[in-house]
C-alpha cells in the first residue's frame, strides 16, 4: 500500500511521491506536502505553459520562472494560466 499524504494543493489526504522530484529545499517540501496528483496535474500545467509561451527548457530565464510558477500552483499562489484557459470543472 502507498503511503498517504495531506496534500497541501487538494487539501486532503492522497497518494504520496514516491521520489523527490525537485532539487533542495523545495524539493523537501514538494515531497512531504504534495501528493501523486498534484505533481501530475503540475506536469500537465507546465506542459501548456512550455508550449503557450514556447519557452526553451536550457534558457536558465525559463528555468527560474517555470520554478516560481511551480511554487505558486503547487502552494496555493497566483500561477499563471495560458491564454483562453478554463479549468475542468
Amino acid at each position: 500500500m502507498a503511503d498517504t499524504i495531506f496534500c497541501t494543493k487538494l487539501q486532503k489526504d492522497a497518494e504520496a511521491l514516491s521520489f523527490q522530484p525537485y532539487p533542495g529545499e523545495l524539493g523537501e517540501r514538494i515531497v512531504k506536502e504534495i501528493s501523486q496528483e498534484a505533481w501530475m496535474m503540475w506536469l500537465n500545467h507546465q506542459t501548456m505553459m512550455i508550449n503557450e509561451k514556447r519557452l526553451s527548457l536550457i534558457d536558465p530565464e525559463a528555468q527560474k520562472y517555470l520554478a516560481e510558477q511551480m511554487e505558486l500552483y503547487l502552494f496555493g499562489g497566483d500561477y499563471e494560466k495560458p491564454e483562453g484557459y478554463t479549468p475542468k470543472s
